[in-house]
């Protein structure tokens, strides 16, 4: 089974704000009060009334990320980011092999990355989303890495995100599922 990532991250409050009244803005509900904005072709229309244009090649550490962050997307999520960190994530996972990639905002501009990584073979904190998550403030816990503390294992892909927010799911409702399976 395969995994998909093309998303913004940041407090919930933040991204509930900047995205208020938008059409294609769905976000997913995660752990330790943050959210998931998935970052959709029509959304990428609404906010920068531009098509997406996507990489030629496949991603690398020159070209990080499969969706091209055109000038006005950056710029949108460097304005967002005057009101807290914020990040773009990108992963793809299958077979055994994959690819992530993140970048942070924090007061109008880029603060760190982007940061590519194909290979994933330095400590898991030091992987691209993780090192992300942990300067937007992901505290560390009882999950394995900071991925799975705020919840970005729950759903597989976009369409998981949009689904898991349209339905106002909590980054918990799985686990308080297994809780009420293993009652039974």
């Amino acid at each position: 089974m395969g995994y998909q990532l093309s998303a913004v991250v940041a407090d919930a409050d933040l991204l509930r704000e900047q995205t208020a009244g938008l059409d294609h803005a769905v976000l997913g509900e995660l752990r330790q009060d943050f959210a998931l904005l998935p970052v959709t072709p029509q959304l990428v229309v609404e906010l920068t009334g531009s098509l997406p244009d996507f990489a030629a090649d496949d991603p690398s550490a020159e070209q990080p990320f499969g969706l091209v962050l055109s000038p006005p997307l950056a710029d949108l999520l460097a304005h967002w980011s005057r009101s807290g960190p914020l990040a773009y994530l990108e992963a793809e996972f299958g077979a055994g092999v994959g690819r992530q990639a993140a970048a942070v905002w924090l007061g109008g501009a880029l603060s760190w990355g982007p940061r590519f990584d194909d290979v994933l073979d330095a400590p898991r904190t030091e992987w691209p989303i993780n090192e992300a998550l942990l300067r937007l403030g992901v505290e560390r816990g009882a999950w394995i890495d900071p991925f799975a503390e705020v919840g970005l294992h729950l759903e597989r892909n976009t369409e998981g995100w949009l689904a898991h927010g349209r339905r106002r799911l909590s980054a918990d409702y799985w686990d308080e599922l297994v809780e009420q399976w293993e009652k039974q």
